[in-house]
């Protein structure tokens, strides 16, 4: 069994608490299947790059969705023209907050959410912020009331990518080819898992 039996008395009160103190759950007690490991390995790997990609291309412009002049350090707003081109019934909305904090927020949370994915550490809180970043994003696109045409007028692939994380932190996939079980050890099964 993958479970580590540590000392049970509580050191909760102490100052020095040790957050890993008790059982720490590994994939294999989640998963136990080999194949469906090694599935949702390669599915957040995909995922992770699905995140830092588009941080390095909006970073430096490297000319696919960012112009090779529109980079971040080329002095492009990588938020902020998402935000200011939204339509539909939230367009005013984002258009109204769009600000340089909101490129700062959207490239530490692409980067963020890419590293922790990738390496499969972190996964829990990573996928608290990628909902919440890929909701926001839904919210900008929203296909509803847009001019734009899409292919289903209320699912698309912000749902797919926000499911899947989730269901990477769930499933505690970081433990397959990354970091997941060293980091495991560290911190526990909290929010940092």
């Amino acid at each position: 069994m993958a479970t580590i039996h540590r000392d049970t008395d509580d050191t909760a009160t102490s100052p020095a608490h040790d957050p890993t103190k008790g059982v720490v759950t590994f994939q294999e007690e989640v998963v136990r299947s080999v194949v469906a490991r090694r599935l949702l390995a390669g599915l957040r790997i995909v995922l992770g790059v699905t995140f830092i990609w588009p941080f390095f291309d909006k970073l430096f412009g490297l000319g696919y969705r960012t112009a090779a002049d529109k980079g971040w350090l080329d002095g492009g707003t990588p938020a902020q023209g998402f935000m200011k081109g939204a339509e539909g019934p939230f367009g005013g909305f984002f258009k109204n907050i769009a600000g340089p904090w909101a490129d700062w927020l959207f490239m530490v949370g692409l980067l963020g959410i890419g590293v922790a994915v990738l390496f499969g550490a972190g996964l829990k809180i990573a996928a608290w912020t990628a909902g919440l970043l890929l909701a926001l994003m839904y919210l900008a696109e929203f296909p509803l009331g847009t001019t734009r045409a899409y292919t289903n007028p209320l699912v698309d692939s912000h749902w797919i990518e926000a499911l899947g994380i989730a269901v990477l932190a769930a499933t505690l996939a970081g433990d397959t080819w990354g970091l997941g079980k060293w980091w495991g050890r560290h911190v526990g099964n909290g929010i940092l898992r």
